[in-house]
């Protein structure tokens, strides 16, 4: 029910991912009337889900703290309770993100061995898979040097489960690549992930910087929530701003328009490429339970994308893999705080 663009796109990006994979079943939660209505205009569709009617929804200008007070019985809240009780492999939401990431952690709560749960996205790069994996990206604005050891184990997990990299490249982002530059915490980082390189199957580059991060150079970049979020809202802007760019340059003239039609397949091509919605879906890591966070502003092709990487990592068992991961990495770092600590 979230979503900048309202109930009608996700529910397309339900009937797009199920048309490419006969498999897949969803239990939708939300306002019953409304979906049966739209589901009616998609042939298939409705056989191929069940609804669980809810009268309240999750705003997305809702705070996150008010919504972990009041917020049980609405639709974010029953998905990530089907996940829990096993009825749904992940839960997805196009909706509020703080929201999302605070029931998440009351519903699911955190993995063995993860103090702070992190977000991952893939970001388009130069490797051969063309991607890298970031985390975190907005779950938590802070990060101890722990922390950014759990986000390197979780983020090789996920590069080497979701993008078949059976040795991934570490990096840790940095303003600089000099092991004396950075926070004292993001230098103390450096020796965890490094130390920690050999026995989890896992080869640390060192510190990177924001150049690297769609380069060749690593597979997954560690960072605070806070920058990563940063880094991914700039990185938005910034292809808005060139996409705009471009298209006021191809009408500028007759002879730009000339230019823009024998140039037609490579720009298609590029766009494809370079679209946002192919990996749309950041992936809540460090819970026990896997959820996918949609952008709120995806429309079909974006929401059918997240879904289809929901169903990936469902097949795989990621969740289950990430957790002996997480934890046996914890029992190879002896300085770890939450080592022999209570899963809260």
């Amino acid at each position: 029910m979230g979503g900048d663009r309202g109930t009608a796109a996700v529910v397309g990006g339900l009937a797009i991912a199920a048309n490419k994979n006969r498999k897949i079943k969803y239990i939708v939660h939300g306002n019953e009337k409304l979906l049966t209505a739209l589901m009616a205009k998609r042939k298939g569709l409705a056989e191929r889900c069940e609804i669980r009617h809810t009268k309240e929804t999750v705003g997305m200008e809702d705070k996150p703290s008010h919504v972990m007070r009041h917020g049980k019985g609405t639709s974010m809240w029953n998905a990530l309770e089907a996940v829990r009780v096993g009825d749904a492999a992940i839960a997805v939401s196009c909706g509020n993100t703080g929201a999302l990431m605070a029931l998440s952690m009351i519903r699911l709560r955190k993995a063995l061995g993860v103090n702070r749960p992190a977000i991952a996205i893939l970001w388009p790069s130069l490797n051969p898979q063309g991607f890298n994996v970031m985390l975190d990206v907005g779950a938590d604005i802070r990060a101890d040097e722990h922390d950014l050891f759990k986000y390197a184990l979780m983020g090789a997990s996920y590069a080497r489960n979701g993008l078949n990299i059976e040795i991934p490249r570490i990096g840790l982002l940095n303003v600089g690549t000099e092991e004396h530059k950075g926070r004292a915490e993001l230098r103390d980082a450096y020796d965890l992930i490094s130390d920690g390189a050999k026995s989890n199957d896992y080869e640390f580059v060192g510190f990177v910087e924001g150049g690297d991060i769609p380069s060749d150079r690593v597979d997954v970049i560690v960072t605070d929530g806070f920058t990563g979020n940063v880094a991914l809202k700039t990185a938005e802007g910034t292809a808005s701003l060139i996409s705009l760019r471009l298209r006021e340059a191809f009408k500028h003239s007759i002879w730009s328009r000339m230019g823009a039609l024998f140039a037609y397949t490579s720009l298609r091509r590029l766009r494809h490429r370079i679209d946002p919605r192919r990996v749309n879906g950041g992936v809540f890591l460090g819970l026990n339970g896997t959820v996918i966070k949609s952008h709120g502003a995806a429309d079909a092709t974006g929401v059918a994308a997240a879904i289809q990487l929901a169903v990936k990592l469902a097949e795989i068992r990621f969740a289950e893999k990430l957790a002996a991961r997480v934890a046996s990495g914890s029992l190879n770092s002896q300085d770890d705080p939450q080592n022999g600590s209570e899963n809260q």
